[in-house]
This record gives structure tokens, sequence and C-alpha cells, in this order.
């Protein structure tokens, strides 16, 4: 049987693999850089529905056992709370409704599940240089010091972040905007006196006329993102004790450690097609957000499940190769919907225009007297699993109308 080809060894393309053999499909993950980086948080919140799909790749109990939820959620303006809103518990399930922990720390469990299954042969240092296709499959060629080569596959799934060389070769356009702003983030490690909250302050005096996020993680770290102008030099931040003053805006005369600290500006774009022929594009591949409304990673993972079950039934033989087309369908759908989502959170945040200035001010203002404040302060909404309404596999409705069955997990090992 041969392997699916997977370019990237992130969390989207070590879900997938690790979902395939799940349905013993084998696969063959191909990482351009040498080794796995460890450092940084990078995206750090997970939703219930993401970790259920995490379950079924063997890592959420991990996750759980080690992540952090936040129940409080503060907004201020300019140094004056507008409002806080209280989150659930777990009610009677296990998992809460979202954990933070960082990127890195799940893509260690993801790389230690994926070297311990004999159905993924892991390889990094074997970044993709070409592909060719095939009624047949896919061969794609590698490059590195010591894997030139080319490795054979029934199909390729791209999954190689948002600068992709599999979308490249394949042609894809990846049209969207960047923003100008930048946004500072540091990781420290402190005993802040508000744990289990998020606070989201707008036009703080230490940062006027933009916004700071903070958020817990696990073992005493916290996750600091700064609006910042466009020309902000980390470096120099760091040599002349402006980052210093800036993190003691928020942790006042308390200790502290600098964990991990960068720079970098948002991305709006997506895709113009998610596949062609027997490859495919996911995660940030496919599709980037600004992270506001944790739609990133999380959107990626959705990814991950929705191509990997479709593979693996056409390739055992349980479905057509039609069935692949209907990834595309529904998961272009899905990015289409937090695209326009983030984009108008983002036009809030970093407003582009006088226009949308003038919005955010007067929002911000009237918020303060507003009977119910959240309803006019966009600092991003949480995702929802996507509604694939308009998708090909979804049936129309009957005598139980608004219940369909799409299929089921576990039909591989029948």
């Amino acid at each position: 049987m041969e392997p699916v080809v997977v370019a990237g060894a992130g969390p989207v393309g070590l879900v997938t693999a690790l979902l395939l053999a799940r349905h013993g499909v084998p696969s063959t993950v191909l990482e351009a850089a040498g080794r796995r980086d460890p450092s940084g948080s990078r995206a750090i919140c997970f939703q219930r529905d993401v970790l259920d799909v995490l379950d079924r790749a063997g890592c959420a109990e991990r996750m759980v056992a080690r992540g952090v939820t936040w129940t409080t959620g503060r907004t201020y303006h300019r140094g004056d709370e507008l409002f806080s809103v209280t989150f659930p518990g777990t009610g009677r399930g296990a998992v809460p409704p979202w954990i933070n922990i960082s990127q890195a720390e799940v893509e260690g469990y993801l790389c230690d599940l994926a070297a311990a299954e004999p159905l993924i042969g892991l390889r990094y240092g074997h970044p993709v240089r070409g592909v060719r296709q095939d009624d047949r499959g896919v061969e794609v060629e590698v490059g590195g010091v010591e894997a030139g080569g080319t490795v054979r596959g029934s199909h390729l799934v791209g999954a190689d972040g948002g600068h992709s060389t599999v979308r490249e070769l394949l042609g894809i356009g990846f049209p969207g905007r960047t923003f100008a702003d930048r946004f500072l983030i540091c990781d420290i490690r402190a005993e802040l006196p508000f744990p289990s909250e998020r606070r989201f302050h707008f036009d703080p005096e230490w940062n006027p006329g933009r916004q700071v996020l903070v958020h817990q993680c696990p073992d005493g770290t916290w996750r600091i993102d700064w609006q910042v102008a466009p020309g902000l030099d980390l470096d120099a931040e760091r040599a002349s004790g402006a980052l210093d003053a800036r993190i003691r805006k928020i942790v006042g005369d308390l200790p502290y450690e600098i964990v991990w600290a960068t720079v970098y500006r948002f991305h709006e774009r997506c895709a113009t097609a998610f596949g062609s022929g027997r490859a495919f594009l996911a995660g940030d591949a496919a599709h980037l957000f600004a992270p506001f409304g944790a739609r990133g990673l999380n959107s990626g993972i959705q990814d991950a499940e929705n191509l990997a079950w479709k593979l693996a039934f056409v390739h055992r033989g349980l479905a057509p190769a039609g069935l692949l087309a209907s990834y595309d369908t529904e998961r272009r759908a899905a990015a289409e919907e937090n695209l326009r989502v983030t984009t108008r959170t983002m036009e809030f945040l970093v407003p582009q225009t006088p226009a949308q200035r003038a919005h955010r001010l007067e929002s911000l203002e009237r918020a303060r007297t507003h009977p119910d404040p959240r309803t006019i302060i966009d600092s991003g909404k949480l995702a929802e699993p996507f509604w694939y309404l308009d998708s090909p596999l979804t049936t129309p409705s009957g005598p139980l109308d608004g219940f369909c069955l799409l299929y089921t997990t576990d039909a591989a090992d029948e």
C-alpha cells in the first residue's frame, strides 16, 4: 500500500498522519527543517471540538492535564474596565470549553506519537523541491544534505505553512492582505495576581491608540501581545530597556523572566483552491487568519480531520476518488467564513480608514454606558465548528429535519 505523503511536520501535518494511521493508512511526513523547534508559545488556545480530534490522534488527555482554562475575561478601555465575562466549567464532561497550552508543547506530544507509530515515516531535513502527478499517484522530489531523491505516494498533503512550497509548486494563488502594524509577543514567567483571567486592554496610556492582550499559560507562564508601530525593533527595545518598561506596566514590581519574544505581522489570506489533482493544502498553507478568536491552528486541525478520513476511505477502496472533491468545498467555505469574521475583528482592532477609526472610538466610548457592551466591542469571536450546509455530502432534509449523518470515524474499523 503506497503511503500518503505529508509535507510539513507541524501540528496539522502530524495530526493528518496520525488520523490516517488510525484508519490503517501509512504516511511519509517530510519536514524541511533539520529538527523540531521547541521554542515559543505560538498558537496557545485549543477549543473543545478540536480537543476531540486531538483525542483521536492520541494526545488530548496529556493536553488537558497540562493546559489551563481562564474563566473570566476582562476588557478595559484607557484603564477603566468596560465589562467582564465569566465562562462555565466543563459541566458533566471531562473536557473544558478550551485550554491554553503552547503549540510547541503540543507539537512535541504529536512528534512522540508519530515516532512510535509504525505506519508513519517521519523525516526531518527533507524539503520538498518538486511534485509530479499521474493517474496512479504522486512523486515528490526532496532535497537536503542526505535526502536527495524522490518519495512516491498515493496523494500529497501540503501542510507546510504560510510560505508553502507545495502551494507554489501547484500554482495555486494565495490572495489577501498583510496588516502594516506589527505585534510584539512575549512569554514571561511570573506570579501575577489575576490567575484564570484573560485581560484585553484597549488604548491603555502605556500603549496609546493600540491594544494589549494578556493570557495565562501552564507553568506560571503568561503570554502578552502588544500591538506596536510598524517600525519596532525588538533588539533595540531589549537594549534600551523599553521592553522591560512595557512588561513592568503589567507585572508591576513583581519579578519576571522572559521565556520567548518575537515580532510579527498578521495576514489574512485564503488559497484559491485547496487541492489540485492528488495534492491538497491544509492549515496555514491553505489559509492565514489574524489570531484573535483562535481560528488559525484550530481550523488547520479541522482541515486535517476532514481530509484524513476522506483520503483513508478512498485509499482503502471504501469510497470513490470523487469524495476528495468535497474537501475543497467544505474546508474552503469554512476558511472563507473564518476570514470574514477575523477581517471584521482586525478592522476594529487595527482600523485602516478614517471611518473605521471613528467607529472604533465611538464604540469604545459608548461601551462605558451601554447595557451590553459586548455587543459593540469586537475583540475576537471564538471559533465554532462550521456547518457544511452546501456540501455534496449533506443529505437533503427529510422527516428528521435538520439532522444528517455524514460519516462515522470508526467506519474503517468495520
